[in-house]
C-alpha cells in the first residue's frame, strides 16, 4: 500500500509515519504537490529453523569440498596486497 504525504506531514507526523513503515506502508513524499521521494519499509529478516533448511537442501547433490576450494582458489585472488 502506497500513501502520498506532503513534506509538512513528514515533518509533523514522523512518529506515525515510522509506525506505518513498521506495518508495511510505503509513502511517496511530495513538495508543492510534486512527488520528490519515496519511503518504503526494509525487508524484514526471517529466521528459518534448522529442520526446515535441512529438509529444503536434502535433495541437493553433495558438495565436493576439495573441488570447491580449487574453484575458489582459481577464481579469487590470494594476494595479500589489496587491489585498490
Amino acid at each position: 500500500m502506497v500513501t502520498q504525504i506532503s513534506q509538512r506531514q513528514l515533518r509533523n507526523d514522523s512518529g506515525a509515519i515510522m509506525r506505518g513503515l513498521n506495518d508495511g506502508t510505503s509513502y511517496v513524499v511530495t513538495s508543492n504537490g510534486v512527488p520528490v521521494g519515496e519511503l518504503k519499509p526494509l525487508r524484514a529478516h526471517r529466521f528459518v529453523r534448522a529442520d526446515v533448511v535441512l529438509r529444503i537442501f536434502a535433495p541437493a547433490p553433495p558438495v565436493d569440498l576439495e573441488q570447491l576450494r580449487a574453484d575458489l582458489d582459481a577464481t579469487a585472488s590470494q594476494e595479500l596486497e589489496p587491489r585498490a
